[in-house]
């Protein structure tokens, strides 16, 4: 086995292959971009080399500065984890070049499916089940159209070098074609520097099926079962789970074998998955081979007692597959989801910031958190903006689906916007526990997954008014211990009063409609009165740091609350509210109502759609602003004229920059 290997990548999926690096006994080696200088996968490598510049093009995908340090180093082998290098046919080249074992598949597979047109060519003459289109070299538009009308509409166009979901546009109507073509165009050609596409079919109700495929180098090839990927946004995976539910064991067997005589028609080696569509009559069509490890690998993993980077490192070593086809065993159910920095509330627009607090599940046979994310780190523009996944086991899919909702009600985050609710609100959806699941699954519970926010509850302002009451407790012990008189009744907060009792009122902000909350505090002898709109609670309470042990008229709540922002974050099992506090200078928390014509995030104009003078109509689209190699349409808020135009094509912006100014149609 090797003795030391270099990571060629970050955040989790490093942490990841340095946790069984170790455990083997392995060296490790991290690189990292100056944004990336103290990251966990930097802490956790046996040694870690700078590589450049934040962006992935200065660093992570700088293949000759990465090469120049493996053989400084003394690496032996280079393991790209996915994503970056992973699946570049070129860089795996590169190390064979220089003596170095890449830990992925020989050169030609990988060549071989990073064409999506050219895989779907080799799998037509493999005689495996293809999604009616076109893959062809013609990429005139008038082609693909042509190709698209004879297919018939609706189509999904597909970058040819792509994946995560990058790329790729559903197209309704020939009217709509032109301007989706352009923009999946684009995002490929800022994502693969690619921007040749293919045309296919789209499948209106179908599920995402893979299967887990690992070769060695002696001819074998096994699978280890499948797993459903069927709910995704923006084509992206949000939960996987494993195996995939309401499969007959023929049906099992036969995606199996399939996905086995792909990757031998590729002479493949290593861990492999070959994704494909499954139709509600029992049908599926292959769509992709990815010739990597993926990043829902964990599920596999859970299932079958197995770790795929160990056996990674195995084959790498040319060794035979640890078992067998009839040794390898499927026990339970297995789900994972993905904790991403975003708003699912703005199309799942990715965020960035500081995680100023972090608190995890407690890991377990049953429970496991794969992150490279520790409190105090910064989700930056440059990389994929996941935060962790979160991987559950149990005996089977219901019990596992329990854990899940358990789980994700311990999981907090607080300083940036999360999917945490969103993924909650999937967990308990009837139709995700009743499998009724397809690819169009959030857009057909569009409904239950995103409804209207509603206001926060009367207990959460009572646990903030009885936090700040708390709050001035221990600060005035704290006065006291240093002060020359610590017995004088002005450290006293207890709202004494000479024959009368006292009260005093705390003003809150509803962070979500700017709403005004007042809650009236009553001092009592053991404890406080508290008046919320129309409730009113008995109150007493411990405070531990941030920790508040609170008694609300006889019901005990544990809640940690984070200041931050100017705002009071309240977080209890399964519940995270925000609360603007009105303090002593009664300075208030202030919702910032926004036309929407600033920037949501750091970016990149990359195309603006009208002129000055221009007349503009509610939601007509303006400019097109690209952050994390994604497109954000900036559109009218209103019926106005454009009175001015901030930026050019090609400017980068900082997050909030106002990018147009309308002149309000007051008509």
């Amino acid at each position: 086995m090797f003795d030391k290997i270099l990571i060629a990548n970050r955040g989790e999926i490093a942490c990841r292959i340095i946790s069984t690096a170790r455990r083997l006994g392995i060296q490790t080696i991290a690189v990292y971009s100056e944004a990336d200088s103290n990251s966990k996968h930097v802490s956790m490598a046996d040694e870690a080399w700078c590589i450049g510049k934040p962006a992935a093009a200065e660093s992570y995908l700088k293949t000759d500065k990465i090469l120049d340090i493996a053989l400084k180093s003394g690496a032996k082998a280079i393991h790209p984890g996915y994503g970056f290098l992973s699946e570049n046919a070129s860089f795996a080249k590169s190390c064979f070049d220089n003596d170095l074992i890449f830990i992925g598949p020989p050169v030609n597979a990988i060549e071989a499916m990073g064409s999506k047109s050219s895989a779907k060519e080799i799998m037509t003459e493999a005689n495996v089940p293809l999604v009616p289109g076109y893959h062809g070299d013609d990429q005139s538009v008038e082609n693909l159209l042509d190709a698209s009308k004879k297919i018939g509409f609706p189509v999904l166009l597909k970058a040819t070098a792509g994946g995560g979901g990058k790329g790729m546009r559903i197209v309704e109507s020939e009217d709509e074609f032109a301007e989706a073509l352009a923009s999946c165009k684009r995002e490929a050609k800022a994502s693969f520097s690619d921007d040749e596409v293919l045309v296919e079919k789209y499948l209106t109700q179908p599920r995402h099926i893979e299967i887990q495929v690992f070769s060695d180098n002696f001819g074998d090839t096994v699978h280890l079962f499948e797993r459903d990927c069927s709910v995704q946004r923006r084509h992206q995976k949000i939960i996987e789970e494993a195996p995939a539910f309401g499969l007959s064991d023929e049906i099992r067997t036969k995606i199996a074998n399939v996905a086995i005589k792909a990757a031998d028609a590729i002479g493949y080696s290593g861990a492999g998955t070959v994704e494909f569509l499954y139709d509600q009559d029992g049908s599926f069509y292959f769509m992709e081979m990815n010739t990597r490890l993926q990043v829902e690998h964990p599920v596999t993993e859970m299932i079958t007692g197995l770790d795929l980077v160990e056996w990674q490192l195995i084959v790498a070593n040319n060794q035979p597959l640890p078992l067998q086809q009839h040794q390898i065993r499927c026990h339970g159910h297995a789900f994972e989801v993905r904790i991403y920095a975003e708003d699912p509330d703005q199309d799942f627009l990715p965020a960035t910031g500081t995680i100023v607090h972090l608190n995890t599940p407690e890991q377990s046979l049953n429970v496991r958190v794969d992150t490279g994310i520790r409190q105090g780190d910064e989700v930056s523009i440059y990389y994929d903006p996941m935060i962790a996944k979160l991987i559950v086991w149990e005996r089977d899919r219901d019990t596992a689906l329990a854990r899940l909702r358990g789980t994700l009600a311990d999981y907090q985050v607080v300083g940036l916007t999360t999917n945490l609710k969103f993924l909650s609100a999937l967990a308990a959806n009837e139709a995700f526990n009743m499998q009724q699941i397809d690819t169009s699954f959030i857009e057909k519970q569009q409904q239950s997954l995103f409804s209207e926010k509603a206001p926060i509850s009367d207990e959460s302002i009572a646990l903030a008014a009885l936090y700040i009451l708390q709050s001035r407790v221990t600060q005035s012990h704290l006065n006291a211990s240093v002060s020359n008189d610590p017995f004088s009744p002005w450290h006293q907060v207890t709202g004494w009063r000479n024959n009368e009792k006292n009260s005093h009122q705390l003003e809150f902000i509803d962070t979500e409609s700017a709403a005004p909350i007042t809650a009236r505090i009553h001092f009592e002898k053991s404890g406080y009165s508290i008046e919320v709109n129309n409730a009113s609670y008995t109150a007493t309470g411990k405070l531990d740091n941030k920790q508040l042990s609170a008694n609300l008229s006889g019901r005990r709540i544990d809640a940690q609350v984070i200041e931050y922002n100017d705002q009071l974050h309240i977080l209890t099992h399964g519940k995270s509210v925000a609360l603007g506090f009105i303090n002593d200078d009664h300075q208030a928390y202030s919702n910032d109502e926004s036309s929407g014509l600033i920037a949501p995030m750091p970016g990149t104009v990359i195309s603006i759609n009208v002129k000055v003078g221009d007349k503009v109509t509610q939601s007509q689209p303006l400019l097109i602003l690209e952050a994390m190699k994604m497109e954000h349409t900036i559109s009218a808020p209103y019926n106005g004229v454009i009175s001015e135009i901030l930026y050019q094509a090609g400017d980068m912006v900082e997050d909030g920059a106002e990018l147009v100014i309308i002149l309000e149609d007051e008509a």
